[in-house]
């Protein structure tokens, strides 16, 4: 049930945002401008968002909700494969194929590039956060060594939420063996 909420609601915004557009961006006889532009957008922003969200194994709860609230939801209601399918047949019954033709084909192609252009920037965001995710293990040199080296041998806590020492004590030796 909370699934489909996160759909309703990034559904619900996606459509107001659409609508928006179409009161923004003007519509001809021939080129519907607000369609053209809420696919090609919305095109570059999945790809961007699910390649952001991408990585290895299972998916985290908070990309699942993002999947599902902007994914799905929010550019599932902003883009409109109908109005597109529309629009076409309104151009062919109106004897405009040949601008229902170039119409399809400037859609697809524009809708292609922008997913991938934001699987691109998707990557190189996601590049970007593992990068600053490793600078943040790089030690401080603020930090005396006598600090650093207090942790140093520290496990992490185990299930129970208690810190252990590991074998080692914190002159790096291990118990057993004679100094």
């Amino acid at each position: 049930m909370r699934d489909a909420g996160l759909v309703a609601v990034g559904g619900a915004l996606g459509s107001l945002g659409r609508w928006g557009v179409s009161h923004v961006l003007p519509t001809d006889a021939l080129w519907h401008w607000p369609t053209l532009a809420v696919n090609a957008v919305g095109a570059f922003l999945l790809g961007l968002l699910l390649e952001f969200l991408t990585h290895p194994g299972e998916e985290s709860r908070r990309a699942h909700t993002a999947r599902l609230l902007l994914g799905t939801g929010l550019l599932g209601g902003f883009t409109t494969y109908s109005a597109f399918a529309e629009e076409m047949w309104e151009q062919v019954n109106a004897g405009a194929s040949a601008a229902a033709l170039g119409y399809a084909v400037i859609t697809l192609v524009l809708g292609l590039l922008a997913a991938a252009a934001g699987l691109a920037a998707g990557s190189a965001l996601r590049r970007r956060g593992v990068a600053a995710a490793d600078d943040a293990a790089v030690p401080d040199p603020a930090v005396p060594d006598s600090a650093r080296q207090e942790t140093a041998f520290r496990e992490p806590e185990s299930h129970d939420g208690a810190a252990h020492v590991s074998e080692q004590d914190r002159s790096g030796h291990d118990d057993a063996v004679a100094p």
